[in-house]
């Protein structure tokens, strides 16, 4: 595919048409058909997915989006990038996803959106949320940068909200080293996405001549240069092929590594109760509390990965304290938006009680056999009989 790409001399939509369909048109159409949606809008990154949703939702200067206070940072920086204010609510201790009730104590006169983030390998509760939502007159917009293809009482996960938004970034169960796309069935939402992230523009009902634009310069909506690659969504449609195949063993290793880590004394992370599906990002479970008291996560950590040659780390820095957020270092931030966008003051107890103990696995992990589970399974067992030498080595350093 990607030979066919560079044959063609079409590298971008934005370049003249060359006879043959776009390749982010048919990623666009199998993406509709893996999601079971009516319409696709692939965008250059998960953060410009988020930041088209959000506009094209009608988010702008003066209102809050409520969104959880562990996630990463883009979903913060992409509110605060058209010009609204995120607002933090806090996580349920099992699925590490917004608690609904959190939701419910942080809406204002201001809250316009909801942006709820499927994290790490588990599905929020989207039957509260979409409830509240419809109870207050919001818009919900789901984060499903790390869910690709999981189901939520048996519909795809990202068409319960307004819209849908996804990341394929490089470590991403379906990656094109940079890229994303957002979802959704409504045909106006979907028309103010394709200018949003296209300068303005968006196709034509036409076929075109050769040599001439693909995209019509309609100027409803003013938008910016958010498109993806031809290169990245031949990538995306050879990966997605794959995808179903590489979910369904990630979720029966994760079921295996569940059983072993809890009889490990570690604490998988559990879905909501209406999940029919899930797919695994990053595998995350908490440490006993006394393991952190002995040795704290970092070593821990890093003596898993050294054991076990894989990605193993903590979780996100919860948002009231990451340092990647702080609108203060950017004049447009502080002189454009009109409102104090800082967050650094809201109360997050449940993610601050829990993230000293939070272990994330890459899914690169999850795509062995019963054999690396077991391995793991070890790795940890023997990382947490020597702790104290550990320790020890931490205090030495």
């Amino acid at each position: 595919m990607l030979g066919e790409v560079l044959e063609s001399g079409r590298w971008a939509i934005s370049a003249p048409y060359a006879g043959a369909r776009s390749f982010e048109r048919r990623f666009s159409d199998a993406f509709c058909l893996f999601n079971a949606c009516r319409f696709c809008v692939p965008t250059s990154s998960g953060t410009t997915s988020l930041m088209v949703a959000l506009e094209a939702c009608g988010v702008g200067a003066g209102d809050e989006v409520i969104i959880p206070g562990l996630t990463w940072v883009a979903n913060a920086s992409a509110v605060a990038a058209v010009n609204a204010k995120p607002v933090l609510a806090d996580i349920h201790p099992e699925t590490l996803c917004m608690d609904p009730e959190s939701v419910r104590a942080r809406i204002g006169p201001r809250t316009k959106a909801i942006t709820v983030v499927h994290l790490y390998s588990a599905v929020a509760d989207l039957d509260a949320l979409a409830s509240i939502a419809r109870q207050h007159g919001l818009v919900l917009i789901e984060d499903c940068a790390q869910v690709h293809g999981a189901r939520y009482r048996d519909r795809t996960v990202g068409t319960f909200g307004a819209m849908g938004t996804f990341s394929m970034q490089a470590t991403k169960v379906l990656t094109s080293g940079e890229g994303g796309a957002v979802i959704t069935n409504d045909a106006d939402l979907a028309r103010r996405a394709e200018h949003l992230r296209a300068d303005g523009r968006c196709y034509g009902r036409d076929t075109p001549a050769v040599g001439t634009m693909e995209l019509v310069e309609t100027a409803d909506v003013m938008g910016h240069n958010y498109s993806l690659s031809e290169f990245q969504s031949a990538v995306l449609l050879a990966q997605l092929q794959m995808l179903p195949q590489q979910n369904e063993i990630r979720a029966r290793n994760a079921a295996l590594l569940d059983r072993l880590l809890t009889n490990c004394g570690l604490t998988p992370q559990l879905t909501s109760p209406g999940t029919t599906s899930r797919t695994y990002y990053q595998y995350a479970a908490l440490l006993p509390p006394d393991m952190v008291a002995q040795a704290d996560l970092g070593t821990i950590a890093a003596a898993l990965r050294a054991e076990l040659g894989l990605s193993i780390a903590g979780g996100y820095s919860p948002l009231n304290t990451n340092r990647l957020y702080d609108p203060h270092t950017r004049r447009r931030f502080t002189e454009l938006a009109g409102q104090d966008l800082s967050i650094q003051g809201h109360s997050l107890p449940v993610t601050e009680d829990i993230i000293g103990r939070l272990l994330t696995f890459h899914h690169a992990g999850l795509l062995g056999d019963e054999t690396d589970m077991n391995d793991i399974a070890e790795a940890v067992i023997k990382v947490a009989d020597n702790l104290a030498a550990l320790a020890k080595t931490e205090l030495r350093v």
